[in-house]
Parts: C-alpha cells; sequence; structure tokens
C-alpha cells in the first residue's frame, strides 16, 4: 500500500495515538481493551470513549476496500503497511475474542543523537565513539535485544554514520528502516521479500547491484543466518538485530536458528571470524529515571586467534547496581581498524569520560565487588548437541511481549 492510498483512511479515534511522537505501537483487542507502547513509559493501557470492535471493523474494511482485496472469514488477515506505519488486523472469526489490530510507527526519521544518547546514560561516550569508529572502519556488527528494546532504531542511528558515497541495500520482510526515505540524495535501494522473492531470492540480486553495506532488518530465520553468513563472507559488510539476551550469546542464537546439520566448528569459526562486534540493549522501567530506559549493557568483541579458535572479549559492560566495565580493544580490532586507516587508541586517553569510568571502578572494586573483565574464551563444540544447550540455555527466544521489568 502506497501512501497516498493510506491517506484516504480514516483513522478517527486512533489519530490522536498515532499522532503522538512518544507513542510506537497502538494494540487493541478483547473488545475495547487499547495498549500502547511509549518511548518513555513502556506499555500501558489507555482509555478511549468509543474505540469499540465496530469502528475497528470499519477502519479494517476501509483497508481492505483502498487495497482491492477482502476481510472476512475466507480472508481473516489483513496487513498493510506505509512509509509511516504499519496494520496488521485479524478478524474475529481466528481472534476468537474479538476483532484485534496493532498499529506500528515506523517513521523515516532518525530519532536517535549523540547528545541524546549520552544524556540519556545510553552508555559512555568512549563506547559510542568506538562504535562509531567501528562503522566508519566497516565492521560488521549484530545488536541484539528484546522486543521493543530499539535494535532497529539503534541500527539507523549506525547506518547513519556508513560514509555518503558507499551503498547501501536494506532487506526487510516489513519495513521500518526506511533508509532511502531518510536519506534520498545517497544510493540506497530498499528490498522488501515476500511469497515471491525470498530473502535468498533477494539476496543475490542485492550482490549483482554491487552494495559495500547490507542491512537486514532482523535475523530470525535459517534463510536470514545464511544470508548474513554469504554477505560476510563475500566481504559486504552488514548492520542487523537479532533477538538474544546477551551480545556474547549471539553466535550461538545464531546457530540455533539453522534448520541444517551444519559443522558447529566451521559455523562458529566463520562467525567470530567475520562479524566484530556484538551489542545488547537492555529496555525497562527504570525507578530511577522514573520512565522507560534503554541502555547499551553489553559490547563483545568477537574474532578468531592464531590457533583458529573462537574468542570474545568483552569491551563494555553494565550490571544493575554495579558500575559499567570498559576493557581495551585487542590488538585484532585494533588491527582490522588501522587497516581501514581508523585509529581508536586516542579515545581511551582523551576527556573526562574514560577517568570517571575508572573511578566507577575503583569505587567497585573497593567495595570487594569484583567486575567482570577481560577475554571470555568460546569453547569448542564436538557437535550440534553441545552448541543446541548452550544455545538454549543461555538465549532462549523472548516472548513478544512489553518489556516489564521494575528496577
Amino acid at each position: 500500500m502506497n501512501d497516498s492510498i493510506f491517506d484516504k483512511l480514516d483513522f478517527g479515534l486512533f489519530e490522536p495515538l498515532i499522532k503522538d511522537d512518544d507513542i510506537t505501537d497502538i494494540s487493541y483487542c478483547n473488545h475495547g481493551q487499547i495498549w500502547v507502547r511509549s518511548l518513555t513509559q513502556g506499555s500501558k493501557r489507555v482509555e478511549i470513549e468509543g474505540l469499540n470492535d465496530a469502528f475497528v471493523e470499519k477502519l479494517a474494511f476501509q483497508c481492505s476496500n483502498v487495497m482491492g482485496t477482502t476481510f472476512n472469514n475466507a480472508k481473516p488477515f489483513l496487513d498493510a503497511e506505509s512509509t509511516e506505519l504499519r496494520l496488521n488486523f485479524v478478524h474475529e472469526s481466528i481472534a476468537t475474542n474479538g476483532i484485534a489490530v496493532v498499529i506500528r510507527k515506523t517513521p523515516a526519521k532518525i530519532r536517535l543523537s549523540r547528545e541524546k544518547l549520552l544524556s540519556e546514560d545510553y552508555f559512555t561516550a568512549n563506547i559510542h565513539d568506538i562504535l562509531m569508529k567501528c562503522v566508519e572502519g566497516h565492521c560488521n556488527i549484530m545488536v541484539s535485544g528484546e522486543t521493543g528494546s530499539g535494535k532497529t532504531e539503534f541500527v539507523k542511528y549506525l547506518a547513519s554514520h556508513t560514509k555518503e558515497n558507499e551503498k547501501i541495500i536494506t532487506i526487510e520482510d516489513t519495513l521500518e528502516l526506511h533508509l532511502d526515505k531518510i536519506f534520498p540524495h545517497r544510493d540506497i535501494v530498499a528490498m522488501k521479500t515476500n511469497n515471491v522473492a525470498s530473502y535468498t531470492d533477494v539476496l543475490v540480486t542485492c550482490m549483482r547491484q554491487n552494495p559495500k553495506w547490507i542491512l537486514l532488518s532482523e535475523v530470525r530465520s535459517a534463510e536470514a543466518v545464511t544470508a548474513v553468513r554469504n554477505s560476510i563472507s563475500s566481504g559486504h559488510n552488514i548492520l542487523s538485530t537479532i533477538h538474544a539476551d546477551k551480545a556474547s550469546a549471539i553466535p550461538y542464537r545464531m546457530y540455533s536458528l539453522l534448520e541444517s546439520d551444519i559443522d558447529v566448528d566451521q559455523f562458529l569459526t566463520t562467525i567470530y571470524r567475520y562479524i566484530q562486534l556484538g551489542v545488547h540493549i537492555k529496555a525497562y522501567y527504570s525507578k530511577e529515571y522514573g520512565k522507560f530506559h534503554r541502555e547499551v549493557d553489553e559490547v563483545v568483541e568477537f574474532y578468531v586467534d592464531d590457533n583458529n579458535r573462537p574468542q570474545s572479549h568483552i569491551l563494555y559492560q553494565k550490571t544493575f547496581g554495579k558500575a559499567p566495565v570498559q576493557n581495551m580493544p585487542t590488538e585484532h580490532l585494533k588491527e582490522y581498524l588501522e587497516n581501514q586507516n581508523i585509529f581508536i587508541d586516542d579515545l581511551f586517553t582523551k576527556g573526562d569520560s574514560m577517568n570517571n569510568i575508572s573511578e566507577k571502578v575503583d569505587s567497585v572494586v573497593n567495595s570487594n565487588e569484583q567486575p567482570q573483565i577481560g577475554v571470555v574464551e568460546s569453547p569448542n563444540f564436538a557437535n550440534a548437541q553441545q552448541v543446541q544447550s548452550v544455545s538454549n540455555s543461555v538465549n532462549s527466544l523472548p516472548k513478544d511481549s512489553f518489556p516489564t521489568d521494575i528496577v
């Protein structure tokens, strides 16, 4: 559905929620329950008089009519999307407690900035600047987190720091990145998978377009994992997201999504060799901040050592109740960046941010709480059962619900 057709819809009572920039998702279900996901308040229920099943059915029929399709018992699902909105209706014949709709807002803009990230304690200035240098130096980066944690927004922010003369191709099954709309002057192609064109089909075409960067909206299937592996092993750079409970678990999560009996050691070695960084984002309602808070709580460097063994190294780690821990990058990362004429040593010697971190770490050490630092050696797995066991234990799928942790 294009934007001009979308303009013909009368959102009526939904309109104030759609226009509220703090709201990212709107959910209607159960004969009148309305839930919203807010950037500052997380998930909450709201009351809107007159917003009922009859109104939602009318909106669904409007949508189906302008799309030239139907919405009934025979076709109980209806999806529509534009540059700014994505709608999903479920007919009452399937949703037994009444018609349901989710409206997801996907604005074509970059919500994040360095000033905003640092003022909201997203992470330290050093880690921010290192990540931006890593983008400039063409590092492959995977961003993990739960649903609603802000993974896509962060990938958009990272992508905004790619060089203007570098071609980007985005591959999505539902349009959320909108980089072609945000940067209309740049060489960006937005590709969308569907029932005709799979991830594999689109990736083959993508390679022929000769991109520098490939952005996969989310890695959640065996096909997407294969697309990532093929992209990075062929010399293209990727930015993508994945559901995982910490950055260090990303390679094992990727393996657990595979459906074929691929060699474990070979797969992990490829991922550790070609993906330089994993970033984990956490979202929760914080009493300290008095609002829904997002932060990077782990940044992990991946590499393969001189003995061809996969290794991970914690660059940054934030644990509730403890001072954040920050470590120097390995020589592997520094050498990779230096080959791109990117140097990061000065980031660990300038400004107050590193001194502040050191003071915080000292205070933690003095209180007899030892922070976790250093290299975490990744085990070799003899078979798929072992790695699957690790993957299941450290990296179960998050539920598709709004984060409700209160700390």
